[in-house]
């Protein structure tokens, strides 16, 4: 589905839940990528666009982007009724599978096939990320100005070792100064 196609009509809050609940459930290494497949080319309720506009919304707000995300594509497309059904389901299941996780990594966690697994794992989660990073810049538009952000962003991170919050601050500056001096200028263009 690209970024301009209109979505399709939600399945109901009891659905959604089920729909996250599932996803939750398969989320091992993290669940952005198969929410964001499940929302835009299964079910094609959100565009590829609005997921990458909400998707940039919620990790910028306190708490879990994963979490926030939920709450905001519930809220979408179903009101209170559908943030309470997604999140729920996005987070019941799992938190489930957590306890009894911890539970026996308490009991197994030193062994050396245990640790195997779990750099396994991790590695796997880090490429899930990867491959929905690439799908979701398919969507970008006009790339050439975002790319520079992201670029900055990671750079500052994992050379620079710089705290997360204050850098996106300052480029949220950045960016909205580039933003309306475009919008001046398109106004004088026209």
């Amino acid at each position: 589905m690209s970024g301009t196609e209109s979505p399709a009509p939600p399945p109901g809050p009891w659905r959604l839940f089920l729909i996250a609940s599932r996803i939750g459930i398969s989320g091992f290494g993290g669940v952005l990528p198969l929410i964001r497949h499940s929302l835009v080319e299964e079910l094609r309720v959100l565009t590829g666009s609005d997921f990458n506009t909400m998707l940039g919304l919620c990790q910028v707000l306190p708490g879990s982007n994963v979490v926030n995300l939920a709450v905001c594509v519930g809220a979408r497309l179903h009101g209170a009724r559908g943030a309470i059904a997604f999140a729920s389901g996005i987070v019941l299941a799992p938190f489930a599978g957590v306890m009894l996780l911890a539970t026996a990594y308490g009991l197994w966690g030193h062994l050396p096939f245990v640790q195997d697994v779990l750099r396994g794992v991790a590695a796997a989660g880090a490429g899930l990320l990867f491959a929905t990073a690439l799908r979701m810049s398919r969507n970008v538009r006009e790339p050439r100005i975002y790319l520079p952000f992201a670029l900055l962003i990671l750079i500052g991170v994992a050379v620079f070792r710089l705290p997360l919050p204050p850098l996106i601050l300052a480029l949220l500056i950045v960016a909205t100064l580039i933003a309306h001096r475009r919008l001046i200028a398109s106004k004088q263009q026209r």
